[in-house]
């Protein structure tokens, strides 16, 4: 009951219902109020401060989901001539007999290369995922925020400039992801990168119908992902090209 959708729309207070509502956005919604009263009322720097604070608590989660999946691209990008001659030794051949062969053949050449497809560290994913949906929503039911300003904005108001600046930088982190991906992959899906192309038009759309503190948020933990994509790839994946 704590999670219903009326629930998420009213005011949080201490004695809200719900594990979601009293462990996670409460919280949040307290250290918002906290920091907001420390900057004399700055909400919009409260909120700022503490994406940051989130983005660096979960950083050694990401570190290490980043160390793992540059490993089994660089792993896959040496295998892929292999994948593809055992493909081509197959390809004429539609059998039953023929098809259990070939998954025979792949385990095989997934243990001579020690690559396991599932170790692609998504429990870093899962773990994140309830904290910014909570911070999320600790934004959305903080009603002291929807009173202030910030720079040029009122956080409680639709910016008509604020959401072109989060799709944006949505788009330059996709730009980012994708650069990073394409050298480990030859062959980028493009249905992924349509994915990513209308993320960034989406986060617009939806920014246009939210009051200016949320794009807020999602323009400031975009630019901290875009930063922390460039820096853990330079950190895991020169150190392993000058292992080979």
């Amino acid at each position: 009951s704590g999670c219903s959708a009326a629930s998420l729309s009213t005011p949080i207070q201490s004695d809200s219902p719900g594990f979601f509502n009293h462990y996670l956005i409460y919280p949040f919604s307290y250290l918002i109020t906290f920091f907001a009263n420390a900057f004399h009322g700055d909400y919009g720097l409260s909120i700022v401060l503490m994406t940051l604070i989130i983005r660096f608590a979960i950083l050694p989660l990401m570190m290490n989901q980043t160390k793992k999946q540059i490993a089994m691209k660089e792993k896959m990008a040496v295998m892929q001539p292999e994948i593809n001659a055992l493909k081509e030794k197959y390809k004429n051949d539609a059998s039953a007999e023929a098809k259990k062969q070939q998954q025979v053949e792949m385990l095989e050449l997934y243990q001579k290369h020690q690559f396991n497809p599932l170790n692609i560290g998504c429990l870093p994913m899962l773990l994140q995922w309830p904290i910014t949906l909570a911070f999320y929503y600790a934004i959305r039911r903080t009603p002291e925020i929807a009173t202030h300003d910030f720079l040029w904005f009122s956080l409680g108001e639709t910016d008509f400039v604020l959401p072109f600046i989060a799709a944006a930088i949505y788009y330059v982190q996709f730009r980012v992801s994708q650069s990073v991906s394409a050298q480990y992959q030859q062959n980028q899906s493009s249905q992924m990168a349509m994915i990513g192309l209308l993320s960034p038009i989406m986060m617009g759309v939806f920014s246009f119908a939210m009051p200016a503190a949320l794009p807020l948020y999602w323009a400031v933990g975009g630019m901290f992902i875009i930063v922390q994509t460039m820096i853990l790839h330079k950190m895991y994946a020169k150190p392993m090209r000058l292992a080979e």
